[in-house]
């Protein structure tokens, strides 16, 4: 883990959906820690909450009861409007597919951020071409998202999230839409941004490869976390395919090695 600090912490955490025939308990009293600098993904099967759990941790959806502590203060303690301040100055967003405005380009989806936000026009501008050509997408601003390739799209996603220079960034399934050459791609990229820039990222993932990038796995059942388990950089070698994170590295079962060269461009 990173030592760095936390910068996102949950105590008790739990979230019950009521239907008013039926309660469903989502998050039945989680407790975990994010630090500064980390690179974490979060897996289990469907229906375990942990999408349920990023909402939570990043304010999009309030817990019915338990504490969420971004940078050591109480989320419900803010107010709605210091909420949503709060994450479009700090926190950046990658969701599966896309959310992306289909009317406008490339580089108007990622500089709507810093308008809504209050940043001069001139000055979004020129922040968003630059987060355009951190992601590889610099000649491409003026396309929409109909001419781009899906991998393409989500390089948008990624220069929005990280437009505003965020502490964290939370994703939900970003590779879920994706075919295989796409999605490491994509996680290559996010590898890139957590190493140089240290910027944080929370991974909501059903896929083993996607995990594997990570430097900590969490695994959820039934709205508990059942293991968190950090990824050396001897495991980071493999791509493990459903294979058991906790022998960290030591059986390597039908995974798919990474070129040592890949892993040094890094």
């Amino acid at each position: 883990m990173a030592g760095n600090g936390t910068i996102v912490g949950s105590e008790k955490l739990v979230k019950v959906y009521d239907t008013g025939s039926v309660k469903v308990e989502a998050l039945r009293g989680v407790d975990l820690n994010v630090n500064r600098g980390e690179m974490v993904a979060i897996m289990g099967p469907s229906g375990c909450g942990k999408t349920t759990l990023l909402n939570c941790l990043s304010g999009l959806d309030e817990p019915t009861s338990g504490k969420v502590l971004i940078e050591g203060t109480d989320l419900a303690k803010m107010k709605d409007n210091q909420r949503t301040e709060y994450r479009a100055r700090n926190m950046g967003f990658v969701f599966q597919f896309y959310n992306l405005l289909p009317v406008l380009t490339a580089v108007e989806n990622v500089e709507m951020v810093l308008l809504l936000s209050g940043v001069r026009s001139r000055d979004a501008r020129a922040r968003a071409e630059r987060a355009l050509e951190v992601v590889g997408l610099k000649g491409l601003e003026k396309h929409r998202p109909a001419q781009l390739s899906g991998g393409q799209r989500q390089r948008v996603t990624l220069a929005r999230a990280l437009v505003n220079e965020p502490k964290i960034v939370w994703a939900d399934e970003p590779t879920g839409d994706l075919d295989k050459r796409n999605s490491n791609e994509v996680m290559s990229l996010m590898q890139e941004l957590n190493s140089k820039l240290k910027m944080t990222f929370v991974i909501v993932t059903h896929d083993p490869d996607v995990a594997s990038r990570c430097r900590r796995i969490i695994h959820m059942e039934d709205g508990l976390i059942v293991k968190d388990v950090p990824i050396t950089e001897k495991d980071a070698l493999l791509h493990p395919r459903g294979g058991d994170y906790s022998t960290c590295g030591e059986k390597d079962r039908g995974a798919a090695r990474i070129s040592i060269e890949q892993q040094g461009s890094l």
